[in-house]
């Protein structure tokens, strides 16, 4: 029974279009409340926000029976808040139960003060979007965007550049891997023996207490710096038994767990048979980081980059230096994003294990099937190579792609021509549009998993493009006022 908005305004209620914003403030809510008041005010611009949002209601699910869910409306106001003003949940949840302008752009009236939401319930509901629903309910955005600018019919051109958004995990050791991975292990099977009934696991804690002691010295041990032969040999001999200690005792523990897993697979359930999955899937981290340790400091075998995991949680996370000064690695994806020449954000992708270079034609095709009067882009060196040049020459009517290494004398020509160096000029704007993404939330993605890592990017970006058209109304506003402000100074 989830619908996008009531129909009819229950008494006390505000119509959003009625709801009076603080034009002088220069806080972002304000800002980004403008933007979601003109989209709900604008009628056409309003039922096709509305028909998108009904996708998300499952075709299996009635919108007539069965129980009221949290409005998509809602859903979508709290969703662009916690994105836009990088906040956390706990924030969110004090701010939809007590601020009147936000709730007032919920749909609450002054006779529903008591209307409190549940934290769970904010969490449960904003992670409801899908990828592809944001980038729909985006598209729209800028369409609206251009339409209030009056350049709905003007040619497009994009300035298109990447950054790194960072997952939610710490600095990755192979031991401090493993120790992640046995720990969960062990505390999983604790947790399914002590729901079956089972006194397996009784040394648990303890077990995990004399594991992290092991960690302990294993990490705090340090390969010898000295230039004396017999320091050194000392030195490498106590890295080799703190290591193997450690390793040995992991393996132990995994030993434990796997008998522990035999004797309940004679219990039957659904829950059972998934949280033994569970386990067995920390266990393959486990073994994987205890054989590249093996590997790595008793052998002295280097481990190949493509083999390492950086976060048994976040699966995804990469490994990233781009080479910028005082920050020489970076955890977690690579987001590409195109802006237009009016600042708003045209279309995003999440880099999977992909450079620069291999998005570049891709993210020019992806916006030209969203915007048709898309006809210029410039890029930086890094998305070059002798294929996206001759690739982009055949897509764009104006590309800006400058080459690496040396130029000959057309690439010179063309480079040195006005237009490319007009539109070079204006490129390095793209770097405005990323530090507001991560200034507004992409800094860091705090949800979990790819699937919330895309949603997470999609919702910052669609929550930064209601936030520009939000800016853009109110410096109109502003303008008229001032005017208004004028003619009655002149009058008087």
């Amino acid at each position: 029974m989830r619908k996008v908005l009531p129909v009819q305004r229950q008494l006390g209620e505000i119509d959003i279009a009625s709801i009076q914003l603080d034009l002088t403030s220069r806080d972002d809510i304000p800002q980004l409340l403008q933007g979601l008041q003109f989209l709900h005010a604008n009628e056409a611009i309003r039922s096709q926000i509305f028909s998108i949002l009904e996708e998300l209601t499952p075709n299996n699910i009635s919108c007539i029976t069965g129980r009221p869910g949290m409005h998509w409306w809602k859903i979508l106001v709290m969703g662009t808040l916690r994105l836009n003003l990088n906040w956390d949940y706990d924030r969110l949840h004090e701010m939809v139960n007590n601020h009147k302008t936000i709730r007032e752009m919920l749909g609450h009236g002054v006779r529903d003060e008591n209307d409190q939401y549940k934290l769970q319930t904010l969490k449960d509901n904003v992670g409801l979007f899908t990828p592809v629903i944001l980038d729909k309910l985006n598209q729209m955005v800028v369409a609206a965007g251009h339409h209030f600018l009056k350049k709905k019919d003007v040619e497009i051109k994009g300035r298109c550049d990447s950054f790194v958004t960072e997952t939610h995990v710490h600095f990755p050791t192979d031991i401090s891997l493993l120790f992640d991975a046995v720990r969960k292990v062990v505390l999983l099977t604790a947790s399914l023996s002590d729901t079956l009934g089972f006194s397996l696991c009784r040394q648990s804690q303890h077990n995990l207490k004399q594991l992290k002691k092991r960690y302990r010295v294993a990490q705090k041990i340090k390969h010898s710096t000295s230039k004396d032969k017999e320091k050194i040999a000392l030195r490498e001999k106590a890295v080799i038994v703190a290591y193997t200690n450690y390793l040995h005792y992991a393996e132990a523990l995994i030993q434990k767990s796997t008998m522990a897993l035999e004797v309940f697979g004679l219990q039957e359930g659904k829950k059972v048979i998934e949280q033994e999955h569970v386990i067995k899937h920390y266990m393959g981290h486990a073994k994987r980081q205890i054989s590249q340790t093996r590997t790595r400091v008793i052998d002295g075998v280097k481990i190949p980059h493509a083999e390492k995991v950086f976060s048994i949680f976040q699966e995804h996370t990469e490994w990233i230096s781009k080479g910028k000064a005082g920050v020489p690695v970076e955890l977690g994806l690579r987001v590409c994003i195109m802006e237009d020449q009016y600042g708003f954000i045209l279309h995003h992708n999440v880099m999977k294990k992909e450079t620069d270079d291999q998005v570049a034609v891709r993210m020019v095709e992806e916006t030209q099937a969203r915007f048709t009067h898309f006809n210029g882009c410039s890029f930086d060196k890094g998305f070059h190579s002798p294929a996206n040049q001759i690739e982009l020459q055949k897509r764009l009517k104006h590309p800006v792609l400058p080459k690496k290494g040396r130029r000959n004398k057309e690439e010179l020509n063309r480079e040195r021509s006005e237009e490319f160096k007009a539109d070079k000029r204006q490129h390095s704007a793209v770097e405005s549009a990323i530090n507001a993404l991560e200034v507004h939330g992409l800094d860091k993605c705090p949800d979990h998993g790819i699937e919330g890592f895309e949603r997470y990017v999609g919702l910052a970006v669609l929550s930064r493009n209601i936030q520009k058209l939000g800016a853009e109304i109110r410096k109109q506003e502003l303008l008229k006022n001032k005017r208004k402000q004028k003619r009655l100074h002149l009058v008087m």
